[in-house]
């Protein structure tokens, strides 16, 4: 329901590897120079329908990142890079051209919003650079009746140029995020919009500390279950999810590479994308996991090989976005039939 991008230590396409690997700005680029259909729809085999959705801001480069119970929808456009900047956006249904509603953090070069709650909350980071390098600052941020407020990880030993995120929120008003720390990893974190509180979100019985392994926390939901991804070994990256109680379940595809988590509704059904092979034969996929049923690959029709979902309602609905044949980051909206 609440859900999250993917990152980077750039405020650009979003989510995988910050310093080594996050979530939030997304690691994929876009070609700028071809234009395509801005809306397109098809029906698949595996029980969605999907629908492209992408702002005519910039028809080559949208990623959706989030979508609550009342169907709105969280994104940006524009590929972060030098002249391309990020800008936020909300989504409404009927999802035309008409419904898109711009957001950004006031001053700012760049903006993502990557999470929303059912209660008028909207998440996300902003940055005050946009270097042709794509390496900029990234804060936290929440917005809330049109104000908004910066949220940073109180530490002192922060990344570089500093790396933090919100990527998604509950209807309690609790965010979930990271920051990326000195030595390169990233600390995920619970934020309280209502106390103003934070808490570290660890993998039980690691090291603790400047020791511990990189984990992104990137969605929450209403019983404060929180789903993210972590490194498991130097080599393999494995999505959670982390339940109320304090019981850890490493997720992780059968002969993925890597296995990460971005979203999650109050029925515990995860989503996210996993990579099979490296290199230049490596292939993205999306997934659902649902307890009790495992893992099932959802790849829109139009990127098959380049999909990530980003983040579920309690519907079942689904957003994230895919790379498309011209090399261009499509938005898409997926709908259960039947």
């Amino acid at each position: 329901m609440k859900t999250a991008s993917r990152f980077s230590q750039r405020i650009s396409p979003r989510r995988v590897v910050v310093a080594a690997a996050a979530t939030g700005a997304l690691a994929l680029t876009a070609a700028l120079t071809f234009a395509h259909s801005a809306s397109a729809s098809a029906d698949t085999a595996d029980g969605y329908q999907f629908s492209t959705h992408d702002n005519h801001g910039d028809v080559t480069f949208n990623q959706l990142l989030g979508i609550n119970n009342e169907g709105v929808i969280a994104g940006y456009l524009g590929s972060g890079a030098k002249g391309h900047p990020n800008r936020g956006y909300q989504l409404f249904a009927p999802y035309g051209q008409g419904n898109y509603e711009g957001e950004n953090f006031p001053g700012a070069k760049q903006t993502q919003v990557t999470g929303l709650n059912d209660n008028g909350i909207t998440v996300g980071f902003w940055s005050n650079q946009n270097k042709a390098s794509m390496v900029n600052d990234n804060f936290g941020f929440y917005e809330v009746g049109g104000q908004f407020y910066t949220v940073n990880f109180p530490t002192t030993n922060n990344a570089s140029p500093q790396v933090d995120q919100l990527l998604g929120v509950n209807d309690h008003d609790v965010a979930v995020g990271f920051y990326g720390n000195a030595q390169g990893n990233n600390r995920g974190y619970t934020y309280n919009i209502n106390t103003h509180t934070f808490t570290r979100v660890l993998v039980p019985g690691a090291p603790s500390g400047k020791a511990g392994p990189s984990l992104t926390a990137a969605a929450i939901n209403d019983h404060g279950d929180v789903a993210g991804f972590y490194a498991k070994t130097s080599s393999q990256t494995d999505a959670f999810i982390l339940y109320g109680n304090g019981k850890f379940v490493t997720l992780a595809v059968p002969g993925a590479t890597m296995t990460q988590a971005f979203g999650l509704n109050d029925h515990d059904e995860v989503v996210g994308t996993y990579t099979v092979g490296s290199g230049s034969s490596a292939v993205t996929h999306g997934f659902t996991w649902r307890p009790g049923h495992g893992f099932t690959t959802v790849d829109d029709p139009h990127g098959m090989g380049a999909t990530t979902i980003n983040g579920v309602n309690n519907a079942g609905d689904l957003v994230g976005f895919y790379t498309d044949s011209a090399g261009n980051t499509d938005g898409f909206v997926a709908t259960p039939r039947g």
